[in-house]
């Protein structure tokens, strides 16, 4: 069973995806707006190379590889690293991912894994660490890589569990990496290991997550044979001259024990599994794989993602790096997964997002400096479509820590005075409070998985939670006496939320173990212990309980072999850290506030749209004008007077005609802008008017839906597909999407396979043509463009000439505006030349553009070739 995490940069299903988009558009139109970004589809066309790479040091091997190179190159790296037990297939998505974003991303087998030579040293400086080094130095010999000097590679080490603490380390001990990324990682491998709830002395073996990394390093796969002479190979497994991988057996001559462990490494597991304590030389070993020996040297920016659901490296792992990092600025972000699950979908999107704003700001150099702010979810149900866990996404300023950023409520807690339980022979039999990677199920309700045995634990419970829920972000705090005649003991603190059906819910399984010496054999002379608790964030529902139990067992941890008996008293009170916050934008968030809005908003909103229309109706002229009803565009007698007495249009006359590309042409500060906001009802004109096919145009008049215009950028996502952007908008305006002829677009724009590809990727060009797309959906009668060609080169303009005029060949006409007087002559037909609010001449572009002749033409001229 593999214990590493995947990192969540990944693809989100088609079908998922599209309710999403739906909520997006309900709130768009009803309050005005959502942000949606870093929606990922396939990735642009890229390459891969598969390699050998040769690293040296006190143990030289091969390190098999893969590098994936973007179309724009040189490019900032990614160093991406996979977790434990994984290889470099296991991170091919978050590759994708990252290359998709332009990034070089380099990904490889850890050596002791998969393919590549050399045994497993647990992330330790001179292997592990010194491999990453040298990878670095691989990155900086390739032209496809950017560099801030002289080997030295623009480069982010982005990875999960192991990975996340190969990025640590390896920031800490190479200051050529620009940023890291390291997610659900620890921070003291022997604290992970060991850990104890009162941060005193030696902790509680944790056998049974140590026993899955263990057996992760048997070596179930054997390496490939080595390439031939040279640093690197081409050649994919499976290939001639390779052995293909042969699960479940050794590599010849490995000794069974160890596998593909490390000898050190392997005789430190066998002793400490043979007496669950660990020995100095063991806590040496550990620390020198543990990101707290070098937090202090990290001089790259850190994004600290942590989950909440993780028996193995809990979130007081992430604070401990976060407050050791002390010379780079530092974000932290907790979400719903981690080691014991995957996390909602709202959440994976949101570390997304999370990702790559750190990775475009503090590697490539652009973009906002990401904030200071500090994000978590919390559990707020079950999904309606599955039976899943829906969360909340929240949000506050600064980290605060476990403590949170507030005085920590305390509820008091009853029980016995003195309550005397038992540690059984042997640790058996043992209460159960979590199964290694499946920690989430005792959040679910009903999963009923934490059992305590009989005799074998104190309890107090406080009284039910009154009025207000009470939110804890943080790590609670229990104080315990706690007296042994043997001066030992071995116990289990938990903190259970009971509903008040009496249904008990430990969060994610987390429990707080605890190793006491010195303890006396009386409970009176005992002296208080205060105990911290693995953070958790739990709503506890007015109503409900909170239960303080004091186990003498746990499967999950090694305990004591010989019986005994402790006497335990719970102090009367337990500390909650709380941290004000405020809700994110996330999917489930977003249906229960589509929900409000549409109970709320739509009765308002109907009765507010039923009286401006009867207020319109009354004074607006609805008749077709006859003899205009075939007349794509009429403006007659425009005149437009802003409030401070400017007159931007004054007596504006022309029409468009079927066929015609009319151009609309004109210095700034020609009343261009301001007739086409009064044509797309955007504005009210002072005097005259604008029919389009016979209609006066008025805001909001159902003959605009015969218009498609762009007019001042087209707003598209860069993180979409154009196709996706194209069907976004579309569904935005409520028609079906059958109905926006999108295969007829396509075959316009001449946008072809491209049109799958994420706009961010796109040159200025192909954004302007997805833009002009966009505008075509539903194959508008008439469009109106403002500035299409503006940025693009002499090609560039001469295809979107044919795009135009292939589009109103059929009977339809385009209306374009500029102030480029060579771009309207190469693009339009027919033009429009305005000078100061009014218009100094029109007709054929040959007929216009060709005599120059008249005195407010040839300055109208004058002011374009000057402004240009």
């Amino acid at each position: 069973m593999r214990v590493w995490v995947r990192s969540k940069l990944r693809v989100l299903k088609a079908r998922k995806r599209s309710r999403w988009v739906t909520v997006v558009v309900i709130v768009l139109a009803l309050v005005g707006g959502v942000g949606v970004w870093w929606w990922a589809t396939s990735p642009p066309p890229h390459t891969t190379e598969d390699l050998r790479i040769a690293v040296d040091g006190k143990e030289p091997t091969k390190l098999d590889a893969r590098l994936y190179l973007p179309e724009t190159q040189p490019a900032p790296a990614v160093l991406l690293s996979h977790g434990f037990g994984g290889t470099k297939d296991t991170v091919v998505e978050e590759a994708e991912q990252l290359v998709a974003q332009g990034y070089v991303v380099l990904t490889y087998t850890a050596r002791g894994f998969g393919d590549s030579g050399g045994k497993i040293h647990m992330n330790a400086p001179d292997y592990e660490v010194n491999d990453a080094s040298q990878l670095l130095d691989f990155l900086a010999d390739r032209d496809e890589v950017k560099r801030d000097g002289a080997d030295d590679p623009q480069v982010a080490a982005v990875g999960a569990s192991y990975g996340g603490a190969l990025s640590l380390l390896l920031a800490g001990h190479d200051d050529r990496v620009d940023a890291i990324v390291p997610q659900v990682t620890w921070n003291s491998l022997a604290d992970s290991l060991f850990p104890n709830g009162t941060g005193d002395g030696d902790g509680v073996f944790k056998q049974s997550w140590a026993g899955l990394f263990y057996a992760n390093g048997l070596g179930a796969v054997a390496p490939q044979q080595e390439a031939p002479d040279g640093e690197e190979s081409s050649a994919e497994p499976g290939q001639q001259g390779q052995v293909p991988p042969q699960p479940g057996v050794l590599p010849t001559g490995e000794n069974p024990a160890c596998g593909r462990w490390a000898d050190d490494v392997c005789e430190m597991y066998q002793d400490i599994a043979a007496t669950g304590r660990i020995s100095e030389s063991a806590k040496k070993l550990l620390d020198a794989s543990s990101p707290q020996s070098i937090l202090d040297k990290i001089e790259a920016p850190t994004l600290l993602v942590q989950g909440q659901a993780d028996t193995l490296f809990d979130l007081n792992q992430a604070n401990a790096n976060a407050k050791g990092i002390t010379e780079a600025p530092v974000k932290v972000a907790w979400f719903s997964g981690g080691h014991d699950a995957m996390g909602t979908e709202s959440d994976q999107n949101h570390v997304e997002v999370l990702t790559g704003e750190w990775l475009y700001h503090y590697l490539r150099g652009e973009g906002d400096k990401p904030d200071d702010s500090f994000t978590f979810s919390r559990i707020s149900g079950v999904t309606s479509s599955s039976i899943d866990l829906a969360t909340l996404g929240m949000t506050t300023p600064k980290y605060p820590g476990m403590e949170g950023s507030t005085s920590p409520a305390t509820e008091d807690v009853k029980g016995r005075e003195e309550q005397t339980i038992a540690s059984p022979p042997g640790g058996t039999p043992a209460a159960i409070s979590t199964i290694p990677a499946f920690g989430q199920l005792a959040s679910l309700p009903g999963a009923g998985i934490a059992r305590d045995i009989p005799g074998q634990f104190a309890m107090a419970e406080t009284e039910p939670i009154a009025d207000e829920p009470v939110d804890v972000v943080g790590s609670p705090k229990v104080r315990l006496k706690v007296a042994s005649d043997s001066g030992e003991a071995v116990l289990f603190v938990k903190l259970y939320d009971v509903a008040d059906t009496g249904e008990a819910t430990l969060p994610n399984g987390l429990i707080a173990p605890v190793r006491l010496t010195g303890l006396e054999s009386d409970i009176d002379t005992a002296e208080e212990v205060e105990v911290e608790l693995p953070g958790i964030v739990r709503r506890v529902e007015p109503g409900h309980k909170l239960r303080v139990v004091v186990a003498t067992s746990d499967q999950a941890y090694a305990g004591p072999q010989d019986p005994a008996e402790y006497t335990v008293q719970i102090r009367p009170e337990v500390e909650l850290p709380q941290t004000p916050a405020s809700p994110l934008p996330s999917q489930d968030a977003a249906w229960h506030t589509a929900l409000i809005v549409l109970l709320v908003g739509i009765p308002v909103a109907i009765v507010a749209a039923i009286v401006i229309a009867r207020l319109r109706h009354r004074r607006t002229d609805r008749s077709v004008e006859a003899e205009t009803a075939d007349t794509p565009l009429v403006v007659r007698g425009l005149r437009k007077v802003y409030g401070d007495g400017f007159v931007a249009v004054d007596g504006v006359d022309y029409q468009v005609q079927r066929g015609q590309v009319m151009g609309l042409l004109g210095p700034n500060g020609a009343g261009k802008t301001t007739t086409l906001r009064v044509l797309m009802g955007l504005l009210q004109p002072t005097e005259g008017e604008i029919r389009v096919f016979g209609h006066q145009v008025t805001p909001g008049a159902p003959v605009l839906s015969r218009l498609g215009a762009l007019v001042e950028g087209p707003g598209l996502l860069p993180h979409l597909s154009g196709i996706d952007n194209l069907k976004m908008y579309w569904r935005s305006t409520g028609r079906p999407w059958e109905d926006a002829r999108i295969d007829r677009v396509v075959e316009i724009a001449d946008l072809g396979d491209r049109i799958n590809r994420k706009v961010g990727r796109y040159s200025h060009g192909m954004k302007q043509r997805i833009a002009i797309a966009q505008a075509m959906l539903g194959l508008p009668e008439l469009l109106v463009l403002d500035e299409p060609t503006d940025g693009l080169d002499p090609p560039q303009i001469a295809e979107m000439r044919r795009v135009l005029h292939d589009y109103a060949s059929d009977g339809r006409a385009v209306l374009v505006s500029s102030h480029l007087l060579a771009e309207v002559e190469q693009t339009c037909t027919h033009v429009v030349v305005m000078s100061r609010g009014k218009v100094v001449a029109a007709g054929p572009v040959a007929d216009i553009i060709g005599t120059g002749e008249g005195h407010r033409l040839e300055d109208a001229f004058l002011e374009l070739v000057e402004q240009k």
